[in-house]
């Protein structure tokens, strides 16, 4: 992977280049992350630009012998160790390295995915994943070994966090005496799950969430979704790529529209109309009325937002400013709690199976009086 490939995050780029260019590599390297971020992506593009044999002064070359081998997960100087349990086709002695095609496929898909799409991909069905005590073992044997092509030996542990106490230890004691020209990139969700003893001897590197404008450009490029469409799933998404990737699927209407044609209804007092639009509502199916309620409610703090200082919202799809701007005129420090808490309970109660229709229309009439108290 290069770092082209990666959406924003220039500031971490720039650091992550300037440590190779500087030759201020650190031998144990902590990427920390929530899921759906940048974390084991920028790691896989910081481990093909370290042993790029015709290296930019932005990027990887691409097309050296090493990169071509990194890009495929194919380099012997680069090795995985991740996750994994008993499954029908590895029965015993479960170790990353049985699971090396599977982990390729399931990286090459996309590098923001997370834990449970990794187990459902190696069929683990409901077994959790570890990175047993026997894998501490393959490990200390593994950096035994001098780099075969490169400047070089990389070893990425993904999800450290998930290891045991055995294989915990044994991580400690390599970082305590690294072995020459070995590079350890842990890739981590819950700092607070490794070994304070681990944390302390690596560099750590805090990868923050993907913006919203990042991940509408994501996907645009990833999906060529318009930008009403990947607007609707980035506010959503939160900055989770894998989330982001799952509500392609799962978004089946335009929530900004109905959202818009909701309020004004409300706002109005149009009761007939509201009924019907409950119609619709019902008809959206229960995924897609949670994930509308989160939308509404995420716009609704956007506007809230606005009223109070228009700079406060970083970003800002073009078909959303306008309304967003003559609705916080309605929107008030005496009706935005209200307004906020009564979609929050809508959310709840269709969360418990609650008859979706008639959960809309008390909510519409709790609204219509809220947008008339301001």
């Amino acid at each position: 992977m290069r770092f082209s490939q990666i959406i924003g995050h220039q500031e971490t780029k720039q650091l992550l280049l300037k440590s190779v260019q500087q030759n201020h590599v650190a031998h144990a390297q902590l990427f920390l992350g929530q899921e759906g971020s940048a974390n084991l992506a920028l790691a896989l593009a910081y481990a093909t630009y370290i042993n790029c044999e015709a290296k930019q002064a932005d990027d990887s070359c691409g097309t050296c012998g090493s990169c071509v081998k990194m890009n495929k997960l194919v380099h012997p100087d680069f090795n995985f160790v991740m996750p994994v349990t008993a499954t029908k086709s590895v029965s015993k002695d479960a170790l990353s390295s049985r699971f090396m095609n599977e982990w390729r496929e399931f990286i090459l898909a996309s590098p923001y995915q997370g834990l449970n799409e990794w187990m459902q991909h190696i069929g683990a069905e409901n077994k959790q994943g570890i990175i047993s005590k026997d894998e501490s073992r393959q490990l200390v044997k593994l950096v035994s070994l001098k780099a075969f092509e490169g400047n070089y030996k990389i070893v990425v542990i993904w999800l450290p966090e998930l290891m045991h106490p055995s294989a915990a230890n044994a991580l400690l004691k390599l970082l305590e005496e690294p072995p020459a020209q070995t590079l350890f990139l842990l890739v981590a969700q819950a700092a607070e799950k490794l070994l304070a003893t681990i944390t302390s001897r690596t560099q750590i590197l805090q990868v923050r969430h993907f913006t919203e404008q990042e991940v509408v450009q994501h996907l645009q490029q990833t999906y060529n979704l318009d930008d009403a469409r990947a607007g609707q799933i980035a506010q959503l998404a939160e900055g989770n790529l894998n989330a982001a990737a799952k509500l392609t699927s799962e978004i089946s209407s335009d929530y900004f529209t109905f959202f818009t044609e909701w309020m004004r209804h409300c706002y109005s007092r149009k009761v007939n109309e509201l009924v019907e639009m409950s119609d619709k509502f019902q008809a959206m199916g229960r995924e897609n009325q949670k994930n509308f309620l989160l939308y509404a409610l995420n716009l609704l703090r956007k506007v809230m937002l606005y009223g109070v200082d228009a700079s406060l919202i970083a970003f800002l799809p073009p078909t959303e400013l306008d309304f967003v701007q003559k609705f916080s005129k309605v929107i008030t420090g005496n009706n935005g709690g209200e307004l906020s808490e009564e979609l929050n309970q809508a959310h709840y109660h269709i969360e418990r199976n609650a008859n979706p229709k008639m959960v809309f229309v008390d909510s519409s009439l709790q609204i219509a009086g809220y947008l008339h108290k301001g």
